[in-house]
C-alpha cells in the first residue's frame, strides 16, 4: 500500500515515461496482463491507456491489471493510468520513507 507522498513521487516520475500498454476493443485479455506484468518487472513504474473503442474504463482496466499482476494503481486521469510495483530482486525507484508517529 502506498502512502500519499509516495503516490505524488511516483506520479512525478510518470509524467516523463510513455504510454506502453494500451487495451483497445478486444478489452482486457491474458496478453494484456502478460504484457503488463514482463514490464512491471523490467520497469516497475508504468503508464497505460484504454482507447476510445475500449469495453472497459481506465479506471476498471486498472483495477483489474493491478490486481492481477499484485501492483498498485498510482493515478487514473481520463484514459490513462499508472501502475508501480517494486522490483524484488533489483529495485530501481526509491520510494520517500513514510513517518512513523
Amino acid at each position: 500500500m502506498l502512502t500519499s507522498k509516495q503516490r505524488a513521487y511516483l506520479r512525478g516520475l510518470a509524467n516523463s515515461i510513455d504510454t506502453i500498454i494500451y487495451v483497445g476493443k478486444g478489452g482486457m485479455n491474458e496478453q494484456i496482463i502478460k504484457q503488463t506484468d514482463d514490464a512491471l518487472t523490467a520497469r516497475e513504474l508504468i503508464k497505460g491507456r484504454c482507447l476510445e473503442s475500449s469495453p472497459i474504463s481506465s479506471r476498471e482496466a486498472a483495477d483489474l491489471i493491478s490486481e492481477k499482476t499484485n501492483s498498485d494503481v498510482v493515478q487514473v486521469i481520463g484514459s490513462k493510468f499508472v501502475l508501480y510495483r517494486p522490483n524484488p530482486d533489483e529495485p530501481v525507484i526509491e520510494l520517500p520513507k513514510s513517518k512513523k508517529k
